[in-house]
């Protein structure tokens, strides 16, 4: 990979000052501003925003948190409170296409938001990749992941929640690489272990935790890398890979830093 360059973020309030109406809103989440691990992630898909002169924009000091891990833990009135602030402020930018690289963004601004009156065009960052290879802005015909074999990790709210397994393995597929599938997978693919809110409490009594069992499964099929889509399964899967102590040799990457990684941008 190149060495990191300093990109210049467009700001949604700076683009509107100046008359523009960027075509995607593209939303970081928590995790993509927060975590020092999934940082690397937003910053991967940035890159590749800026590779293919997409139109977009953030918020900035303006995002906050979607609700979801509100309304998930039961705490209605807060999520309503969260949900309805975004929604202002994406009205007040003229928010019509949003971009997401967490699944449980991209459910709820999909599916519960409209219930509040935020109807948008919400966008999994997988299939906005998927499309870029269908229209040819992204060809890939390095050989650094050639010799390596990958298997993916369905996160349950692209998955089962949204119906959506095939965007992230063609984005797979467009990379020369040997593709493995864990048994279970797609629509019968074993949670992380952090989904339902499970990601913010202790683990509840049991003979194994979830992520080790999904790790399990993983390192099974013999991959050198386990490849994510959401930053919970991330941090699960990584996680995992530090307790069965196979993280020096077995990676847990990103689609994104993959696809990043393969273009060397």
């Amino acid at each position: 990979m190149q060495e990191s360059k300093n990109i210049e973020i467009p700001i949604m309030a700076d683009e509107f000052s100046q008359g523009r109406e960027p075509e995607y809103l593209f939303w970081v989440g928590c995790a993509g501003a927060f975590d020092d691990r999934y940082k690397k992630v937003a910053r991967a898909f940035t890159k590749i925003l800026v590779h293919v002169g997409a139109d977009y924009a953030v918020l900035g000091k303006e995002e906050t948190c979607t609700g979801d891990p509100a309304r998930r833990a039961g705490n209605e009135m807060l999520y309503q409170m969260q949900a309805l602030t975004n929604i202002a402020t994406f009205d007040n930018y003229k928010v019509k296409k949003i971009l997401t690289i967490c699944p449980h963004c991209y459910n709820i601004f999909k599916n519960e938001y409209p219930d509040l009156g935020g109807v948008y065009e919400v966008i999994h960052y997988t299939q906005f990749l998927q499309q870029l290879i269908r229209q040819g802005k992204i060809q890939i015909d390095s050989m650094v992941f050639n010799n390596k074999k990958i298997t993916f990790h369905d996160p349950c709210y692209l998955g089962r929640a949204n119906n959506e397994y095939e965007a992230p393995r063609a984005v797979l597929k467009a990379i020369p690489s040997q593709q493995v599938e864990m048994p279970r997978n797609k629509s019968f693919a074993l949670c992380c272990g952090a989904g339902g809110g499970q990601m913010f409490k202790e683990a509840e009594t049991g003979n194994k935790e979830i992520f080790i069992e999904r790790t399990e499964e993983a390192l099974k099929t013999g991959a050198d890398i386990i490849a994510s889509s959401c930053p919970f399964c991330m941090t699960m899967l990584t996680d995992g890979l530090k307790y069965k102590n196979r993280e020096e040799e077995i990676f847990n990457y990103d689609i994104a830093e993959l696809v990043v990684m393969a273009l060397d941008i």
